[in-house]
């Protein structure tokens, strides 16, 4: 009887194409534009710089911000040009050198320099000032006033930056690996969410009642076509990002298709418990997208560090699939397979199956009137 419904659902499959969208047309949209269209990398920002100071040395410190890769230095002759292109967000932010810059420094006195962003956009204001403030240290410590600032400041202290795992500090490096758990939740869900709705709304649900089967077999012929079907997506996911997308994958691939299964099982566990309950298609597809999508999206920890959120936003996280899986893949791809954090969230996500599978068998009815 199993086998027989087993071999139902793969030619329902087929038939209706559906399911291979969701399963590989889907994935490939969403990798295309966290690849192309979202990138946390540190960007440029175009800054005014107005000078008081008509010291030769001031010409290098421009110079200095027009050579950042960051910057793109605009420099102003008054000072409302620089007002009026802020308002008008031409530019980001603007430096103000004072006349007397150049005097203070040469005396061994503290130089002032005005640093104004606009606050409307509150990271870039930030770069706006880390970038400013990196620039011109650095000038100041190649500049003839280092030699005055060293006699100053005995202890010297000489800081080397090492960064691990990315070492480019490309941000598709870990936002392409995590975008697979919001995927996968999306597919996870959506795959068979519409299932069993599906069933009910086209009139089968009722033929398949009329027959002896039993509770557990409708539940296991919808969990292992959609299984397999979910972890060739996720097969092909992979694929896109080491060797289309060339994000460098230092874990072990048995370990990575191992904690995948047990995410995926999880996925069709919440898929079909809101098919379950709703047996409809238009109602289980709208609730699939916001159950799935929003809160992988925005309580994963992908984009917003979860120890940053409020402690109610916290504790709901722990319910969530995707922030178990964002953990395992962002590790298995940079840093390669940390056995705790495999083990941890294994743990996690198994439990949160078997539950899972447990509330779905109980809500599932074999009667056409509860």
């Amino acid at each position: 009887m199993l086998t027989a419904l087993i071999k139902k659902e793969f030619l329902q499959i087929i038939r209706d194409p559906s399911s291979i969208i969701i399963a590989f047309v889907l994935p490939l949209i969403c990798i295309l534009i966290y690849m192309y269209g979202i990138n946390l990398d540190t960007p440029s920002v175009t800054m005014g710089i107005k000078s008081d100071d008509t010291s030769s040395e001031i010409h290098s410190l421009i110079k200095s911000f027009g050579n950042s890769k960051y910057i793109k230095a605009v420099v102003y002759d008054n000072k409302e040009d620089i007002t009026r292109d802020i308002a008008r967000s031409r530019i980001k932010g603007a430096v103000f050198i004072p006349q007397d810059f150049c005097l203070n420094l040469s005396k061994g006195k503290t130089a002032n320099v005005l640093i104004v962003t606009d606050g409307s956009e509150v990271n870039t204001a930030n770069y706006v000032y880390a970038y400013s403030m990196q620039i011109i240290n650095g000038w100041l410590s190649s500049s003839k006033y280092a030699k005055g600032l060293r006699k100053i400041s005995k202890n010297l202290i000489n800081v080397q930056l090492r960064t691990w795992y990315n070492q480019d500090l490309n941000s598709h490096y870990f936002v392409l690996p995590g975008s697979l758990a919001i995927t996968m939740t999306l597919i996870g869900i959506l795959l068979t969410a519409l299932v069993i709705a599906r069933e009910w709304e086209r009139g089968t649900m009722e033929a398949l009642l009329s027959t002896k089967i039993k509770k557990i077999h409708i539940l296991l012929s919808k969990y292992i076509p959609y299984f397999i079907l979910g972890m060739l997506s996720m097969a092909f996911n992979v694929f896109l990002c080491v060797y289309i997308f060339s994000i460098p994958f230092r874990g072990n691939i048995f370990v990575l298709f191992f904690v995948s299964g047990l995410f995926l099982f999880t996925c069709l566990g919440i898929g079909l418990l809101i098919s379950t309950i709703t047996k409809s298609l238009f109602l289980a597809s709208m609730i699939s997208v916001a159950a799935g999508f929003l809160p992988s999206l925005l309580l994963s920890g992908l984009m917003f560090p979860i120890s940053s959120m409020p402690k109610i936003f916290q504790y709901l996280t722990m319910i969530l699939p995707p922030r178990y899986f964002i953990t395992f893949i962002e590790s298995e791809f940079m840093a390669g397979t940390v056995w705790n954090i495999v083990l941890i969230n294994s743990v996690y996500l198994s439990i949160l199956g078997l539950i899972l599978f447990i509330v779905v068998y109980k809500k599932t009815s074999l009667r056409l009137e509860n």
